[in-house]
């Protein structure tokens, strides 16, 4: 089912609806079933599935030989099923890489991104609006019949089963915003959605993933790990995850390159990658990966839109290391 949506109408970085119901329709859902299926996962990725329990969620990361990421996901359990969120298009990729290795494994991996509807609900009222119709959500994750909910920092992901919406009339009703109204909540949260054009780019380090828990570093061996260990016990890490929001003149889009001002005027210089943005009118807000040592008073730019005053927000989250 396709909901009608909306674009949103508020600006961006300001006074945001008391609630915000986004149809996310650019995340999809694998699932992994099978008597292997979270053994194999387990040791794949970043986050301990091992330890995650029914009513738990976790952020982690699925890497190449390198320790380059290949897709960022939340992922959780319902009953004898391990979901992974992710990016559509990531999804797409990554699938096929973990294929590879799953075909000696008793696990299964399948896109069941068409069999959900996928919505972000936000705002001060999100709250009391999902319990009215769920019952109170006090863990990370709950589940319900035909579906989960996901709580974020007040946040919510709910995830219903498409030959079940019948059952969730007051959901499908609502007004609906399309998905740059939840991207911008994530943009705002620090959170790295790396999509399919940066695949094997970045070790999870660079996009925080250490400081969203999507790490475990006490966890068995699982692809990339000696990199992403390295990283954290030798140092060498330069780049870390900003939010960056201001006004250009132009579009933004895949192509467009971020530029740092040098000091004493003299020019601009590559400043580093833009990972994902929403655009309303001259308005934009994205991530970006860039020197760690970036100010938070730096001055940015589009290359070649000369118009553009861009700046660092600071993040939700620390950076610091803990032991």
């Amino acid at each position: 089912m396709t909901l009608s949506t909306s674009q949103p109408n508020w600006p961006l970085n300001g006074q945001q609806p008391s609630l915000i119901v986004s149809q996310l329709s650019h995340l999809g859902l694998m699932s992994v079933t099978g008597e292997q299926g979270r053994s194999f996962i387990h040791g794949q990725v970043t986050t301990d599935i091992s330890s995650l329990e029914d009513n738990q969620w976790r952020w982690g990361a699925h890497c190449d030989p390198k320790g380059k990421m290949l897709a960022t996901f939340r992922t959780f359990a319902k009953d004898d099923t391990l979901f992974m969120m992710m990016p559509k298009q990531t999804l797409a990729l990554d699938l096929s890489q973990l294929q590879k290795y799953a075909v000696f494994s008793k696990a299964e991996l399948t896109d069941v991104s068409e069999d959900w509807l996928l919505l972000g609900v936000a705002g001060e009222q999100a709250s009391t609006w999902l319990t009215e119709q769920f019952g109170a959500l006090n863990d990370e994750l709950t589940l319900i019949d035909n579906g989960m909910i996901i709580q974020d920092a007040g946040r919510f992901i709910i995830a219903i089963e498409q030959s079940s919406l019948e059952r969730f009339n007051t959901l499908t009703e609502a007004v609906t915003f399309d998905a740059t109204a939840w991207q911008e909540l994530e943009i705002l949260a620090g959170y790295p959605n790396i999509s399919a054009v940066h695949n094997a780019k970045f070790v999870p380090q660079m996009c925080n993933l250490q400081a969203i828990n999507g790490i475990s570093f006490n966890k068995g061996c699982y692809m990339g790990q000696e990199t992403i260990a390295r990283m954290k016990y030798r140092g060498g890490n330069k780049r870390a995850l900003y939010i960056v929001s201001g006004t250009i003149s132009a579009e933004l889009t895949a192509d467009s390159q971020l530029e740092i001002a040098l000091e004493e005027d003299a020019g601009f210089r590559r400043a580093g990658t833009i990972i994902e943005s929403v655009q309303r009118d001259q308005q934009v807000l994205f991530t970006a990966v860039l020197a760690n040592d970036t100010p938070m008073d730096a001055t940015l730019r589009i290359a070649g839109d000369d118009a553009s005053k861009l700046s660092v927000i600071a993040l939700p989250y620390s950076l610091e290391e803990s032991d």
